[in-house]
């Protein structure tokens, strides 16, 4: 549990790093930060102590306490171990440990080590990521954004790693307004890659499940709705169902199923990703449906089981471990100072199994 000076500590350091207090800013009196925060003098004095100690503050003896040019000391500070920040929305899961594991066997040839941190997507947890990786004295950063389809509300953050010229580098998506290297998938492409492959199968009446809070799902999306641009004959047979991470999937699933009992049900679904697709196929089955006879299914990341399920699902390959290092040498080509591209973009490459087939 955090003690009061920590608290004090943290939020101080909050407001210095997100700029409300900037530098040589004069902070209140202690006797003013005493009645802010509730607190004892002691209390105050020790959060003070410890923003001196990592240079966060310096004390002028009777003029008061002012914000120490912080940047500048962590740009000076020799490193005690050469250390690489990785912060994604998963950890542990679906194809997040192969995207780590390419960044890490990079680094480690490099003689660095791994610093991770997940946000679950969640963009209070991202800020408490990005503060600790501020704090950390890092040699570079890996990020996957969190929510990137919904806008920054830590531009804040982002801008003081931006001025301080630590190198870093965006994967699987990037905020548009911040102006930062980026390895992703041509998600727009692969969108309408796999709806092409449906109409070419014969589908018209084609269901599109997307999480609509990261660029992934919004580019996917869009993908989607080109192919139907390009089959406008049939566009009026498109549906789509949109969801966000926050949503109650209970009754995301309860809308897909009211669409597939449907008499003019969909022939096939495009769906998010692969970890999707998994719990959609058990749904139809549930339904007596049967994949790919009455409902053919098509997602994207090729993820570790999609060939194992039966039936074996139809995906779009995500290159993981490639785009784990393709991101690892782009950040230590900052660090060296070498010219770099502004993007890596890998195209779409389907890979077609048997949850999908002709209609009959």
């Amino acid at each position: 549990m955090e003690t009061k000076y920590e608290m004090v500590e943290n939020d101080l350091k909050e407001k210095i790093l997100s700029g409300s207090f900037a530098i040589n800013d004069k902070l209140p009196t202690e006797s003013e930060m005493m009645k802010t925060y509730q607190v004892s003098r002691y209390t105050i004095r020790r959060a003070i102590s410890d923003l001196e100690s990592e240079h966060y503050l310096y004390t002028i003896q009777g003029g008061g306490m002012f914000v120490d040019d912080w940047q500048k000391q962590v740009e000076q500070t020799p490193l005690e171990s050469k250390q690489i920040g990785v912060i994604t929305t998963h950890i542990a899961d679906y194809i997040f440990p192969n995207i780590i594991t390419g960044i890490d066997r990079y680094v480690s040839s490099k003689g660095y080590s791994v610093l991770i941190s997940n946000t679950q997507n969640d963009p209070q947890k991202e800020r408490t990521s990005l503060k600790k990786m501020i704090d950390s004295n890092l040699s570079g950063l890996i990020i996957e954004p969190t929510q990137s389809a919904l806008g920054d509300p830590n531009k804040d953050l982002y801008q003081k790693i931006k001025e301080s010229g630590l190198p870093t580098v965006f994967i699987n998506s990037h905020y548009q307004d911040l102006d930062f290297p980026y390895v992703e998938m041509n998600d727009i492409a692969a969108g309408k890659q796999v709806t092409d492959a449906l109409f070419n199968m014969g589908h018209e009446r084609i269901l599109g499940i997307f999480k609509i809070d990261d660029g992934q799902g919004v580019h996917r999306m869009n993908g989607y709705i080109k192919s139907y641009q390009g089959h406008n004959q049939f566009s009026y047979l498109s549906e789509i169902v949109m969801y966000q991470s926050s949503d109650n999937m209970h009754s995301v699933f309860s809308r897909i199923e009211a669409i597939l009992r449907r008499e003019d049900r969909p022939t096939a679904i495009v769906c998010y990703n692969d970890q999707l697709a998994i719990q959609v196929i058990n749904l139809i089955r549930s339904l007596k449906l049967n994949v790919p006879k009455d409902v053919s299914v098509i997602a994207f990341d090729n993820y570790q089981l999609s060939k194992y399920i039966s039936p074996k699902l139809s995906t779009v390959e995500h290159p993981k471990e490639q785009m784990g290092r393709d991101a690892a040498k782009m950040m230590f080509d900052q660090m060296e100072n070498k010219t770099i591209e502004k993007y890596i973009m890998y195209e779409p490459e389907m890979i077609l199994r048997e949850s999908t087939k002709n209609r009959a």
